[in-house]
């Protein structure tokens, strides 16, 4: 069975950072797009950022400058470095791992990210 496994969530003040991260197992990680979706009550899951097998990465407009998607392909990890936190950051945040135009779509069971004074 696929998993994900989030971590590194946490409650972190106004410009602050943090570190999150998702270790995958069961997967040919490799041949995975992997992303960071958020989603506050009541709203819809937003894309965060993506970052393809090939390594190109794709940003939410809000995120751009602040948030950096990284991955290990020999660790079976994604990351996201999280800078310049602004309260409307706050949300659960969920690891996603798909291959584009199959059925392999994937998802960890998110992690909190509270960004508040």
């Amino acid at each position: 069975q696929v998993q994900l496994v989030e971590s590194g969530g946490g409650l972190v003040q106004p410009g602050g950072s943090l570190r999150l991260s998702c270790a995958a197992s069961r997967i040919i990680f490799r041949l995975y797009t992997m992303g960071w979706y958020r989603q506050t009550p009541g709203k819809q899951r937003e894309l965060v950022a993506t970052i393809s097998s090939g390594g190109s990465t794709n940003y939410a407009d809000s995120v751009k400058g602040r948030f950096t998607i990284s991955r290990d392909n020999a660790k079976n990890t994604v990351a996201l470095q999280m800078n310049s936190l602004k309260p409307e950051d706050t949300a659960v945040y969920y690891c996603n791992a798909v291959v584009p135009a199959t059925n392999r779509n994937y998802w960890g069971q998110g992690t909190q990210v509270t960004v508040s004074s």
